[in-house]
């Protein structure tokens, strides 16, 4: 349910595109193949990480064709410091066997087949979809989920529900939006010790209560 008048809601959303407008992701990716391994391998990890173990990896792995035959146990390897690597490993080898056999080694932009990927739910795809396309979308994760429940603007249990309750809020410009939650959820509004000191929407905040998403 969405709590904020629509009046608040163009506020919030002024502040942050002022603050955030042309943001991009700090996942480190040189076409659409790189975005789409980084973005998996960033669940629950940080871009810090990925960015540290996505050099090796493409470089021994360049594209879908050659992850694609790629021997498991290397892959692991080369991703071992990054969380739950085993299955993620064993997702984004399987995703290039699908799109080698399915798509003729192209990467879908579209989402309902991107959601049919090993290891690419919706989040992933709308991720991706986002900073690759600039599509009006909302992708809601854990700094996300935490920054909208602060400033109030939803008191939605699921990250599908929160997702569903920004769109009908602020219908356009999903894209920067999210990406603005994100950076400002990273390096402001952190689940611990927030830097309210640094805070452009002080007004809106209701709790420092650092939530977590289902």
């Amino acid at each position: 349910m969405v709590l904020r008048k629509p009046e608040e809601l163009e506020e919030i959303k002024r502040r942050f595109l002022e603050h955030y407008k042309g943001s991009q992701t700090e996942l480190n990716y040189k076409n659409d193949y790189e975005l789409l391994i980084a973005i998996i391998l960033s669940a629950q990890c940080t871009d810090k990480r990925v960015n540290i173990i996505t050099p090796a990896l493409f470089k021994k792995y360049p594209d879908i064709k050659s992850l694609a035959c790629a021997n498991l146990d290397d892959v692991k390897e080369l991703i071992k410091s990054c969380s739950f690597f085993n299955n993620k490993a064993k997702n984004i080898i399987e995703m290039a066997k699908i799109v080698r056999d399915k798509f003729n080694c192209k990467i879908p932009h579209d989402h309902k087949e991107l959601i049919k990927l090993p290891g690419v739910g919706n989040k992933t795809a709308n991720v991706f979809l986002i900073e690759l396309n600039g599509e009006n979308r909302m992708a809601v994760d854990t700094h996300v989920f935490r920054v909208v429940h602060r400033l109030g603007i939803t008191d939605a249990k699921t990250v599908e529900q929160t997702e569903k309750d920004l769109i009908e809020a602020f219908k356009t410009d999903l894209n920067e939006l999210h990406q603005g939650f994100v950076l400002f959820g990273r390096y402001i509004c952190t689940a611990k010790n927030p830097k309210c000191d640094k805070c452009f929407v002080p007004d809106f905040c209701v709790t420092k209560e650092s939530f977590k998403a289902r």
